[in-house]
């Protein structure tokens, strides 16, 4: 047993898990990361499919009553059709644009200064957004339509570029559309479900080569440990947005990206 492995392993887990929902870019974190423990490779690509899913089972876990209700009620319950409706409508733009882009992006984007620079920049627009004037239209993720879901759906095509942030695209996006804090929080938690989905899925069919039984002892441990760590972020991250912005998330993506830049 490689203990350094599992210890990478681990590390990298939380990483996922903190960031995955949190408006501050797991990619990016991911990227910087693994750059200063060691480990990169095809074979860390699997590995972040893997703790990606150990993320979104998280939300899967944490909303499964509802996920439940609208499986369950597609065939007789309108609520539940419109609900999936809004999931299907907001994944397919980034969807089109990730199968159109993705190589370009990944072999031009995927380094630390880009990924700072949109740390930065994300930053400032969330404190833009923040101190702007709005006004909520959208209480509840059940009042949505899917003309809201598709603006939201527009604004996670920002987060193709590394280091935007697929969570802070969706949510500063859907509050800048007139949803409210906790609406646009949790239709980004749904959000990722399929969205992860497909991007793992599509990621693991092109790494397949690379798959080995030998590695399943670390990939576990990863997707164990992003799996408790973004469960309790989720639920942190709701009972956080009660009573505060997302301010402190903004400037800690400007102050991060100014370290990367100035190391």
């Amino acid at each position: 047993m490689d203990l350094a492995l599992y210890f990478k392993a681990v590390i990298l887990g939380i990483v996922e898990g903190l960031t995955e929902f949190l408006p501050i870019s797991s990619t990016g974190h991911l990227i910087i990361a693994g750059q200063l423990i060691g480990f990169a490779g095809e074979k860390a690509k699997v590995f972040e499919i893997v703790i990606q899913s150990g993320a979104m089972l998280a939300v899967i876990w944490e909303y499964r009553a509802r996920f439940a209700r609208m499986l369950g009620g597609l065939r007789h319950d309108a609520a539940a059709r419109r609900f999936a409706v809004n999931l299907a409508v907001a994944f397919l733009p980034a969807a089109l644009l990730g199968l159109a882009f993705a190589g370009a992006i990944k072999q031009h984007l995927f380094h630390a200064v880009p990924v700072a620079a949109a740390f930065i920049l994300g930053g400032v627009i969330i404190l833009w957004v923040e101190r702007s004037p709005r006004r909520t239209t959208v209480e509840h993720v059940d009042d949505m339509t899917w003309k809201d879901a598709l603006k939201v759906g527009l604004a996670q095509t920002f987060a193709l570029i590394p280091g935007t942030s697929r969570s802070g695209a969706t949510i500063i996006g859907g509050m800048l559309f007139g949803l409210s804090r906790r609406a646009a929080t949790e239709f980004s938690f749904f959000l990722a479900v399929p969205t992860l989905i497909a991007a793992g899925a599509y990621d693991l069919y092109k790494h397949r080569a690379v798959l080995d039984a030998g590695d399943l002892g670390v990939f576990s441990a990863g997707f164990v440990v992003s799996f408790v760590s973004a469960f309790l972020c989720v639920r942190w991250l709701l009972r956080y947005i009660a009573t505060h912005d997302f301010s402190a998330f903004a400037w800690y993506r400007i102050a991060f990206g100014i370290v990367v830049l100035a190391t």
